[in-house]
């Protein structure tokens, strides 16, 4: 299996699926909930796009030139960017966009929670969430510094997928909490789906995961690293999604930036009661 074979196959197809419902429910009047309408989604979307091509770049970069993964250079074009061939900052750009789509096409349809957020917790969920995530990166750090290499890959994934979680947690945890069962629905479908497609690539060798930088420990023959890359990278997309469709994280925003989000959706943006 070509690597464009997979991103046309397991991506293309679903993406155009969920395209084409997002369009017919566009034509129906099935609009999101007023407290998910903050941005148009589809904006949202392309951003997170744009955020994930910079982000992920220099990480996945390093990661093939140090060849805690590899390609088959026959199943790639050949056409390559620094160390990544062009199949993988592809692969980048439509993983949002198929994860973005599944939870605008959930947001329709699932009944969504209060305007108003009431948890007693709401401290615990920002700055106890912070804490062990914070943690979490530590250790991670500690464990590259140490060298280990069997742990290598695990070590990288979450030392560069947690800095901008510990962003989104520190800034809205506990909207994140109030939303929590659309971004559960969005994220356990897809990983899984995901990590399915990622099992048949490897099997077939469009791509290869260094047994020396891997713990070696797999699930139905994917590798743990690989179901945890997929499992952070759609908590990132579904949780940066959903804090900038909520109508509670434009609230929280100070009024300088209230009033500039205001100008640029050309609606006001409402402040905190």
């Amino acid at each position: 299996m070509t690597y464009f074979g997979f991103l046309a196959v397991f991506l293309g197809i679903p993406i155009a699926v969920l395209a084409f419902v997002a369009w017919r429910d566009r034509r129906a009047g099935r609009d999101l909930p007023p407290v998910l309408s903050s941005w148009p989604p589809y904006a949202v979307i392309a951003a997170h796009c744009l955020v994930a091509l910079v982000y992920t770049t220099p990480w996945d970069n390093y990661l093939v030139a140090t060849r805690v993964w590899w390609y088959h250079p026959e199943l790639v074009t050949g056409i390559v960017i620094g160390w990544v061939p062009i199949e993988e900052y592809t692969f980048f750009v439509l993983q949002p966009i198929l994860t973005g789509l599944w939870l605008v096409f959930l947001a329709r349809r699932l009944s969504p929670p209060p305007a108003a957020m009431t948890s007693r917790y709401a401290s615990l969920q920002r700055w106890g969430g912070l804490a062990a995530l914070a943690l979490l990166w530590v250790i991670s750090m500690a464990i590259l510094w140490t060298g280990k290499q069997p742990l290598t890959y695990l070590a990288l994934l979450m030392a560069w997928a947690l800095p901008p979680l510990l962003l989104q947690v520190a800034f809205g945890g506990d909207i994140l909490w109030h939303y929590r069962k659309l971004i559960l629905w969005t994220l356990i479908p897809v990983t899984v789906y995901l990590c399915v497609a990622d099992a048949l690539a490897i099997e077939s060798g469009t791509w290869t995961i260094n047994p020396e930088q891997s713990v070696n420990i797999f699930v139905g023959g994917l590798p743990l690293e690989e179901i945890i890359f997929f499992f952070m990278t759609n908590v990132l997309i579904s949780v940066g999604i959903t804090l900038v469709l909520a109508r509670q994280s434009q609230e929280r925003a100070p009024a300088v930036v209230r009033g500039l989000l205001g100008r640029l959706s050309r609606r006001p943006v409402a402040a905190n009661p």
